[in-house]
């Protein structure tokens, strides 16, 4: 195939339905432009497991809490938008004051806005692994993978996954080659991915998975097999979700500031201290369909790690560096994490 579609149209009622939707959503945020003050805080979580952390502060009230422990009221406006893109437009137009994605992102967004925005992280939401899986049996590593196969990742060329895909794929085939497998990539949400793989049949034969699609896609299909996870490529457990936000907000609420911190800190010991009412809790507050046993399975994996420290995101910030895909070079992970985050140990 000489020219590939970058986004994948089947099945085409619930990515248009998933796209307005964020369109909706972004567009409604961007429209308010309200004017923050301290005791006001407003956070995007994506959907899915790695923002089990948030799911907790939120059900516990804890921002709350540590706000009335500084005598001050914080109201706290919650948002969920799939997607980067919208997450970094509304962050940088004042319409949230914290977002939340992939290292790779958030790395972008420190790179572009130095001098000006100045977004820098806030905290880590845990360590997560990704992984690609393919359900071709001709598939046991990248230097398998052909013209003839499809990666589903969830935008193609830029997220978390390709980034991490470009990585590795530089160490194996050169630095000039770091963007091989972006040529049969194609933007995809993972539930659709997730459907493609179980079922076969499809173009989509290669998918780069996280929690909770890769458990469901090795069980369902005795064919689908890991050939790399992120962990793999990073030399160990690593960070896969951050939230961020501006230099503005932070300066200018030092104490909301203060307290959402300490709320992650404190929802990150919980998550430790009892997993199964955690799994229960994501459940809950993210209404979502999974089974409880396959939640409470991804919280108690050891490979999951809920913590807001940092870890191997400067493996990211250097690589993604001497790809070019960012401008700045950082000397280490507390060039692009705000100094709250010194407290933990980091990486």
């Amino acid at each position: 195939m000489s020219h590939l579609n970058r986004t994948y149209r089947a099945p085409r009622r619930r990515w248009v339905g998933a796209a307005f939707g964020v369109i909706a959503v972004a567009t409604a945020l961007l429209s308010a432009l309200p004017a923050r003050a301290e005791g006001k805080i407003s956070i995007a979580q994506q959907f899915g497991i790695g923002y089990l952390i948030l799911d907790v502060v939120r059900d516990r009230q804890l921002i709350e809490k540590y706000g009335k422990q500084q005598g001050i009221d914080i109201q706290v406006d919650w948002a969920s938008i799939s997607g980067a893109t919208a997450m970094n437009e509304a962050l940088l137009a004042g319409a949230l004051d914290v977002v939340s994605a992939g290292v790779p992102p958030m790395l972008t967004m420190w790179d572009r806005t130095r001098g000006k925005q100045n977004v820098k992280a806030v905290a880590a939401l845990g360590s997560l692994p990704n992984y690609l899986l393919s359900n071709n049996p001709a598939v046991k590593t990248l230097k398998d993978l052909s013209d003839k196969d499809r990666i589903a990742v969830p935008a193609a060329g830029v997220g978390f996954q390709s980034r991490t895909l470009q990585i590795e794929t530089a160490r194996q085939f050169g630095k000039d080659n770091f963007k091989k497998f972006d040529n049969i990539s194609v933007s995809l949400p993972h539930p659709d991915a997730t459907a493609a793989l179980i079922a076969g049949g499809s173009e989509i034969n290669t998918h780069f998975s996280s929690a909770p699609f890769y458990y469901q896609a090795l069980a369902a299909n005795s064919n689908v097999h890991k050939v790399i996870s992120s962990y793999d490529i990073l030399g160990g457990p690593a960070t896969f979700n951050v939230l961020y936000t501006t230099q503005k907000f932070h300066d200018e609420n030092p104490k909301t500031y203060k307290a959402f911190y300490s709320a992650l800190v404190e929802a990150a010991q919980l998550i430790k201290a009892d997993k199964a009412k955690a799994a229960d809790t994501f459940i809950r507050i993210q209404k979502s369909k999974l089974s409880p046993e396959l939640v409470r399975k991804i919280v108690e994996d050891p490979e999951n790690d809920f913590t807001v420290s940092p870890h191997r995101t400067f493996v990211y910030a250097d690589e993604l560096h001497k790809l070019g895909v960012i401008k700045n070079k950082a000397a280490s992970w507390k060039d692009y994490f705000f100094e709250e985050a010194y407290a933990q140990p980091g990486s």
